[in-house]
């Protein structure tokens, strides 16, 4: 299929403006990145450490300090598309992204994970490039290929780089202190992220794509120079290796298995949310430059309550919070539902709260019950069964929501995440 890309020529002022606040920024993010690569040029057999973390927390940034997020939908409805082929492409990044999850893994391990954060960065900065100059369905079918490859290539070669410099340098027991950190970095980029994002959209919805653009071109520098310390492995049979990992998984361990799916289905769900949270913004006529801000404090409220999963977990015993995180997460849906008015901001708040906590606390109950050397793996499969269940049931909802109402496809999400999570809670509690 040959995809057509249709530049636009617009001569009007307003573009004008547009284009030129937009190269302003790019230019801005280019020099210092230049500025960046002369510093640590110097830095280069000195103080490796450092290097390669600063070059991670710039990596990190890279992919994201997501100006394009809380305005995406607004922009896809500028450009002809509805929620069902807007949540068709979410569900063809989730494919591809997840499909190639395990296998870079392995990529990172016999190739090397600095190449993948190369080859990731330089694919995804071509993923904003398509976007940016393109208003097609295929052409933005495209640019999400892109951006799922160029995000697997990243995801878990970075914490593995970041491990393997921890013990070159003899600082092992460090590790969680640093990845914290990278994580930090990146959730707070997504939340500020969002204030830029809104403002810059107030002049024109295609304005952050161009300056998404400048952001994804930091990582490549940064990508260039990190110092890998890993030496690399011939690995045997990766696949019959992943395929036992998959069995004793869902198969061989039954306690395994409801709680990958239980968490998956879960965390399908809060994806799925975050999805709709730019419709009921639309939905309820919030103006445009209070997206980014409302994106802001949802990401924030997830980072902090993470913070108190701990407290919460220990506060209800394990039983309990499993019935906790699925009734206010079915709630959750059928609240917004039935509120589709400004209140329903205040039950976002709540939902992105129980977010927080479910997503380390159920992280938490699968490695409690999987071995060290099968850890990644076993998470990767969680992952894949999120992202698998997301890219059946988003059409779906999509088409539900531009057939009838949004509030109708709340609440039929909300009956497909209760009965499956209803029924594999049950069968785990039958299985103890």
């Amino acid at each position: 299929m040959i995809i057509w890309f249709q530049f636009e020529a617009k001569l009007d002022i307003n573009i004008k403006n547009q284009n030129g606040i937009a190269h302003f920024l790019n230019s801005c993010a280019i020099l210092l990145s230049f500025l960046y690569l002369c510093h640590i040029k110097q830095a280069l057999f000195v103080n490796a450490f450092r290097q390669n973390i600063i070059s991670l927390y710039l990596v990190k940034i890279s992919k994201w300090f997501t100006l394009i997020m809380p305005i995406i939908v607004l922009f896809y409805e500028e450009n002809g598309l509805g929620l069902k082929e807007i949540l068709l492409l979410k569900s063809v990044y989730s494919i591809v992204s997840v499909s190639l999850d395990i296998p870079t893994g392995y990529l990172a391990d016999a190739w090397g994970r600095r190449n993948c954060l190369i080859s990731g960065c330089l694919i995804a900065f071509g993923g904003f490039v398509c976007y940016s100059f393109s208003d097609t369905f295929y052409a933005f079918l495209l640019a999400e290929i892109l951006l799922g490859t160029g995000q697997s290539l990243v995801s878990g070669a970075d914490s593995a780089l970041l491990y393997d410099t921890m013990i070159k340098y003899n600082r092992e027991d460090e590790y969680l202190k640093y990845e914290g950190k990278v994580t930090m970095v990146g959730n707070f980029s997504e939340a500020f992220a969002g204030i830029c994002g809104g403002l810059l959209a107030t002049s024109s919805l295609r304005l952050p794509f161009y300056c998404q653009v400048g952001v994804a071109f930091i990582g490549i520098p940064a990508a260039l120079f990190l110092r890998e310390f890993y030496t690399r492995k011939h690995i045997e049979n990766p696949i019959r290796n992943i395929g036992a990992i998959i069995r004793y998984s869902l198969i061989t361990n039954k306690n395994l298995c409801y709680n990958i799916i239980f968490s998956g289905i879960i965390g399908t769900a809060t994806l799925t949310m975050a999805w709709f949270v730019q419709p009921v913004l639309i939905h309820i006529a919030l103006p445009t430059a209070w997206f980014g801000i409302v994106w802001t404090i949802l990401n924030l409220t997830v980072g902090i309550a993470a913070l108190y999963s701990d407290a919460l977990n220990a506060r209800l015993g394990e039983n309990k919070t499993y019935i906790f995180i699925l009734l206010f997460i079915v709630g959750g849906y059928l609240s917004v539902a039935y509120s589709l008015n400004y209140f329903s901001l205040f039950l976002l708040f709540i939902f992105y709260i129980v977010r927080g906590f479910a997503t380390p606390i159920l992280k938490g109950y699968i490695n409690r019950q999987t071995f060290s050397e099968m850890r990644a793996t076993v998470l990767s499969i969680r992952n894949f069964i999120i992202r698998l269940i997301f890219a059946v049931m988003a059409p779906f909802i999509g088409w539900l929501n531009d057939a009838f109402s949004l509030a109708f496809a709340l609440q039929i999400a909300a009956l497909i995440i209760f009965m499956p999570g209803l029924l594999f809670l049950l069968l785990q509690w039958k299985k103890e």
